[in-house]
C-alpha cells in the first residue's frame, strides 16, 4: 500500500474531533510559535517587495513619458497599460508560490515546537532543490482550484476553502508524495473534518484579528498565525505522524 491510500486509510478510520480541545490546544502551541509566525509573516511581505516594485514600473514609467495621461479628460493610452496587467499576473504567482512555501515551513516549525525537538528553524525548507518544483506545482493547483471556485459563485468557494488550507499541512508532512497525491488527501480530509475545520478557521481568524486589531493594529502581525494552527491540530489528530519522522528523510521525491 502506497503512502496515498495509508493517508486516505487513516482519514477515514479518524476518530471525531472536539472542537474545544483544539481550539485549547492552538493557544498553547501560539504560546511557543508566535515569535516563528510573525518572522513567516514578515518574510512574505518582505520577499514579495521587489515584485511590488516591478508591478509598479510600467505605471512609473507611463507617468514619467506620458504624464498627460492621468489627468482628466486626458489621451489615455489603453495600450500602455497591457504591461501593468502582465505584472499583477506574475506578481500573484510568485506571490501564491511564497505564501504556500513560506506557510508549509511554518507547519513543520509547528510540530519541531510541539514535540520540542532540538532542530533549527528553517523558513526555506520547501524552496530548496529537492521540493521546489512541487511547491511552484502545488501553488498553481491551488490558486487554480480556488479561482474555478470563485467563478462557479459563493458555495463552491466556501466548501473549497477548508481542503485548499489542508493541502498546505497536508504537504508540509507529506513532501514525498506526488501533487496530485496531497491534493487528493487534502479534500478527502476537508471533506471528512468540513464542518469542525470551518468552524476552527471561523472563529480562529476572528479572534487573531479581533486580539491584533485592539493591539494597535501592528498586533495583528503578531497574531496572525493564530489562524493556521487548528489545521495543524486536526492533521495530528486525525492522520498523526509516523515516530520515524518521515518529512526529515530525503528520498526520492517524486514530481
Amino acid at each position: 500500500m502506497n503512502k496515498c491510500d495509508v493517508l486516505l486509510t487513516k482519514i477515514d478510520n479518524a476518530k471525531d474531533l472536539d472542537f474545544g480541545t483544539i481550539f485549547s490546544q492552538s493557544i498553547e502551541l501560539f504560546k511557543k510559535t508566535w515569535v516563528q509566525g510573525l518572522v513567516m509573516l514578515l518574510l512574505t511581505f518582505g520577499l514579495m517587495i521587489p515584485f511590488y516594485v516591478l508591478m509598479y514600473l510600467p505605471l512609473i514609467g507611463m507617468g514619467l513619458t506620458s504624464p498627460e495621461s492621468f489627468e482628466s479628460g486626458g489621451d489615455f493610452n489603453v495600450a500602455l497599460m497591457i504591461p501593468f496587467y502582465l505584472m499583477i499576473l506574475v506578481f500573484v504567482f510568485f506571490a501564491m508560490i511564497i505564501g504556500f512555501g513560506l506557510k508549509s515551513a511554518f507547519f513543520r516549525i509547528c510540530r519541531i515546537k510541539d514535540f520540542n525537538e532540538a532542530t533549527s528553524d528553517d523558513y526555506f525548507y520547501f524552496f530548496k532543490k529537492p521540493y521546489l518544483g512541487k511547491t511552484i506545482k502545488l501553488a498553481a493547483i491551488t490558486f487554480g482550484i480556488g479561482m474555478l471556485a470563485t467563478m462557479l459563485c459563493v458555495f463552491p468557494i466556501i466548501y473549497a476553502m477548508v481542503p485548499l488550507a489542508l493541502i498546505n499541512v497536508i504537504y508540509a508532512f507529506n513532501p514525498e508524495m506526488t501533487a496530485s497525491d496531497i491534493v487528493k488527501v487534502g479534500f478527502k480530509l476537508g471533506n471528512k473534518k468540513w464542518l469542525i475545520t470551518f468552524g476552527l478557521m471561523f472563529v480562529a481568524g476572528l479572534l487573531a484579528q479581533m486580539v491584533g486589531m485592539i493591539m494597535c493594529f501592528v498586533g495583528v502581525f503578531i497574531t496572525a498565525s493564530f489562524a493556521y494552527l487548528p489545521f495543524y491540530f486536526i492533521y495530528k489528530e486525525s492522520i498523526g505522524f509516523n515516530e520515524a519522522h518521515i518529512i526529515d528523510e530525503i528520498g526520492t521525491i517524486q514530481e
